[in-house]
């Protein structure tokens, strides 16, 4: 039977009531303040109304919609069409599922007086959810990389250029874009609900759409889920208390929004402003400041028309000779002030872009000169092959390559030494008194599968109190709470995952051997597989903690791997490593690209099942546009070209060549080394300092 949860108090909180005999057999000395007994049950009871919450929209009808998926494709096509533009112009994409969430939200806001069903933010994390699979295929399927490598930089000797239809375009694209959104999904149990992996990305979309959806407007959907709110300002209130900043005799309510660990933080109010936090956040129910937001989009849309309209028929737009003729036609020191470069730049944040900037320095302001001057690159400056532009790219390729090495490698000895000592001691305690295999049962049934919370679990928060504070502080407070997840209807069942991921792994073996024949063997496509997931761990894990997926710090591993692999006299060799580094980076990025949405939905109390099944919709519809887009472009544009230099195309193939020790030009191996040396030594010291001053200026 379950206790008597107490007398229900005018604040909402609920006072325990013991028995006699449960005060008799309390010792002073043992027992917890009872301010900390209050908070054990303020905590489950949080825990518990978050549960319910999380569970009501899990069952909402908007968690997957024909309308959802159809706006988030719209939308994701459009992206699409920008990533590939501007992935063959200078290597970068942006998944930008914030905006996605914007345009989504901006669109059915404007239809909401013809629509019967409301838009609310499940609906939204569905939208953004499609969006983003959709947008970031132009880089997942390797159609700013591999593929103009491929194409079109592949010398006879390599067996190349291999000109492929555009039918095998779309069957390689749909080989490689799902095997790693089945991956992620038994990620998600690990990285979201246990550890509370940041994903900042994620939780940074998560808090957009909460703001967005607290619109006047839609202020009956906010009051309707003002639940979770409960729970969220019943938590601010325990954290407040115990810090110890708690005052007697002020009331103060506080709405909770995910802080960048995806946890909850408060933001306290006075009590007359809490019923409504969203509107006094945002600040745009009036109809004036939403006109003015969309004038404002509408203005910025038009600018950058005109300014990409204008530079189609006068090309010299796209290199401005702001340091002088000389310097222009002799080094290539231009200046190409497109308006989407500056929103690129807005996306990427300062940290990115003034690492970008000194890389143009060291690069074409010194090594490029020097290189020239040296007699290393005789060739025009321009030129890849004999040039300075390509003797550079070796440098930075031995940069990229050793920040991967090191970066990716503290991922997996960080837990060793960090818990390792402690795993250790704890294992050879457990096996000197004989129960190891008793312990390890117990952890595996805590850590199964989601319980409701219930009348054990009540129970169990009044036995904690018969514990001694020193228990009860050797334990962590993670394990005494259960935890928070979406019911388990609304989770992908393990058994769907083992089927659609032998399924996904099949399809890509055979779509890479319809499209490529024998030129790939099987062992190779099944190596690069599993490298691919192997890789992506860490790749999920970095995204989780920094924002960054290391994709093409992924790829350049494998494809340091094959190179040892694969003899370099196999006359496939570079093409086989070009795929296998492909297939990698398709797998981290669709990985990681899942679960900084399902991020997003878990603090948002969307149906992971609908955004995986979203996801799928997504990669596939994505796939198919990304070959199209990739066919336009250069069937209309020059490829490599004055507007499309495919600098990735440039990386991917010399990548290929330097480490099957092939095309390296005068000098370029030693200062790569040099740099490679450098710039670890460099990574491994950003690494140890996290957390510093230094780096929090940022």
């Amino acid at each position: 039977m379950a206790p008597d949860r107490g007398a229900q108090q005018p604040d909402g909180h609920v006072i325990p009531e013991t028995s006699p005999r449960e005060s008799e057999d309390s010792n002073a000395d043992l027992r917890k303040p009872s301010t900390e007994e209050d908070l054990e049950d303020d905590e489950l009871s949080a825990v518990e109304e978050a549960q319910q919450v999380l569970a009501h929209r899990a069952e909402q009808a908007q968690n997957f919609t024909i309308r959802g998926v159809l706006v988030g494709l719209a939308i994701g096509v459009v992206i699409c069409f920008s990533n590939t533009y501007f992935g063959l112009q200078t290597g970068w994409v942006s998944g930008m599922t914030m905006p996605a969430a914007l345009i989504g939200f901006a669109f059915f806001k404007t239809i909401a007086k013809h629509i019967d069903l409301p838009f609310t933010p499940v609906e939204n994390v569905l939208v953004q959810t499609v969006a983003g699979a959709v947008g970031t295929m132009p880089l997942g399927c390797g159609f700013v990389g591999v593929m103009p490598a491929l194409n079109f930089l592949l010398k006879p000797n390599e067996n190349g250029p291999l000109q492929l239809p555009a039918g095998n375009l779309i069957l390689w694209s749909l080989g490689i874009c799902f095997f790693g959104v089945v991956f992620a999904v038994p990620l998600r149990k690990e990285v979201i609900i246990r550890e509370k992996l940041k994903f900042p990305s994620g939780t940074a979309t998560a808090l957009i759409i909460s703001v967005l959806h607290g619109d006047g407007d839609d202020a009956k959907i906010a009051r309707h889920e003002s639940g979770l709110g409960a729970a969220r300002r019943r938590s601010a209130d325990i954290l407040r208390t115990r810090s110890g900043r708690s005052q007697d005799g002020l009331r103060r309510s506080s709405s909770i929004l995910p802080d960048a660990a995806g946890n909850t933080q408060a933001v306290t109010s006075v009590p007359d402003q809490s019923t409504e936090p969203d509107e006094n956040l945002l600040g745009s129910g009036s109809k004036s400041d939403w006109k003015a937001k969309i004038r404002l989009l509408t203005t910025a849309f038009g600018v950058s028309a005109f300014y990409t309209i204008s530079s189609y028929f006068i090309p010299h737009l796209h290199g401005l000779p702001i340091f002088g003729l000389p310097l222009a036609n002799d080094w290539l020191w231009t200046l190409n002030p497109s308006p989407a470069y500056v929103g690129q730049g807005i996306i990427m944040g300062p940290a990115t872009t003034l690492h970008m900037l000194l890389g143009a320095i060291v690069g074409w302001g010194i090594l490029s000169p020097l290189a020239k001057s040296r007699g290393w690159a005789s060739g025009p400056v321009d030129d890849w092959t004999s040039g300075s532009k390509g003797w550079i790219v070796w440098v930075s390729l031995a940069i990229m390559l050793a920040d991967s090495v090191v970066s990716l490698g503290w991922l997996v000895l960080r837990p060793l030494i960090t818990h390792g000592p402690r795993w250790y001691n704890e294992a050879q305690e457990h096996l000197q008194n004989g129960n190891i295999w008793r312990i390890l049962a117990s952890q595996q049934s805590e850590r199964g599968s989601y319980k409701a919370l219930g009348s054990s679990e009540r129970s169990g928060s009044h036995r904690l109190r018969s514990r001694s504070a020193s228990e009860l502080k050797a334990r962590p407070e993670k394990d005494e709470l259960p935890e928070v997840d979406a019911p388990p209807a609304h989770l992908v069942p393990n058994r769907v995952v083992l089927a659609l991921l032998i399924l996904s792994i099949a399809f890509c073996v055979c779509a890479i051997r319809v499209v490529f024949g024998s030129l790939v063997p099987y062992y190779a496509i099944f190596l690069s597989i599993v490298l691919a997931l192997l890789l992506s761990i860490m790749g999920v894990r970095a995204q989780g903690e920094t924002d960054l997926n290391p994709v093409s710090g992924i790829s350049k591993l494998t494809q340091l791997v094959f190179a040892l692999v694969i003899p370099s006299s196999n006359p496939n060799a570079v093409t086989i490593n070009l795929l296998a580094g492909a297939i990698s980076e398709s797998g981290a990025l669709q990985a990681g690209d899942m679960m900084q949405d399902l991020k997003t939905g878990h603090l948002l109390g969307a149906s992971p099942k609908a955004q995986f099944y979203g996801q799928m919709i997504g990669s596939a519809v994505g796939a198919i546009a990304s070959a199209g887009v990739y066919k336009l472009y250069t069937s209309v544009y020059e490829v490599p070209g004055g507007m499309f230099q495919v600098p990735t195309g440039y990386v991917w193939i010399f990548t290929a060549r330097l480490v099957t020790g092939k095309g390296l030009p005068h000098m370029a191996w030693q200062w790569a080394l040099g740099a490679g040396c450098i710039f670890a030594l460099l990574t491994v010291v950003r690494i140890r300092g996290q957390g510093k001053w230094w780096q929090a200026c940022k």
